[in-house]
């Protein structure tokens, strides 16, 4: 297990750079924080490795609610307990809040322009060539997956297929391909297995 932890790592050194922190990551981001989460978290900050953000980040996903509000009652909850949890989500949610509702009083008087409705579509391709990228970065931390860079790569083409092409319903997706890798990682993991050995 040793050979996995990073001894560099560092950590918050309060709950109210948590909240910074957080809202700094908030304000960043349209149409999703990933890429910017996981530069900060993993690159600028080392509040973890590669390997516990993809591992957080995993369990984030299937989580009901917000991705990143889960990964942020994560990141705080490890840190601070709930209170940093609280501190973590609150940073995300106030000050964007804010901003949103500014942004929202003026965009309704320029909402019905081409410039308004190009800078949007502009924004979404920016939003997702960012995720696009960051996973890509992330492929790495999938060779220490116990079931091996191969066989995930396999269950996200399954999933692509599954969701993008046979428009199958998400949640069904993550119950059946996601259970399979569960039971499957389980296994692996299993002390009692001697094949995982």
């Amino acid at each position: 297990m040793n050979e996995h932890e990073v001894p560099a790592l560092a950590s918050p050194a309060s709950r109210r750079a948590l909240f910074w922190t957080f809202t700094t990551l908030a304000l960043q981001g349209f149409g999703g924080v990933l890429a910017i989460v996981q530069r900060e978290m993993v690159e600028h900050k080392r509040w973890m490795t590669r390997e516990q953000f993809v591992d957080d980040w995993s369990v984030a996903q299937i989580l009901p609610g917000a991705n990143v509000i889960n990964l942020s009652l994560m990141i705080g909850d490890r840190y601070f307990g709930w209170t940093g949890a609280a501190a973590a989500v609150a940073g995300m949610l106030l000050p964007p809040l804010l901003v949103l509702l500014g942004v929202v009083v003026l965009y309704s008087t320029v909402a019905q322009t081409a410039l308004a409705q190009g800078a949007l579509r502009g924004m979404g391709a920016v939003a997702a060539g960012l995720i696009i990228a960051t996973g890509m970065k992330l492929l790495g931390a999938l060779v220490k997956n116990p079931m091996g860079l191969w066989m995930c790569s396999a269950l996200a083409a399954l999933t692509f297929v599954a969701v993008a092409l046979l428009r199958w319903p998400l949640v069904w997706v993550l119950l059946g391909l996601g259970g399979v890798a569960c039971v499957w990682t389980y296994r692996l993991l299993s002390p009692g297995d001697g094949d995982a050995a």
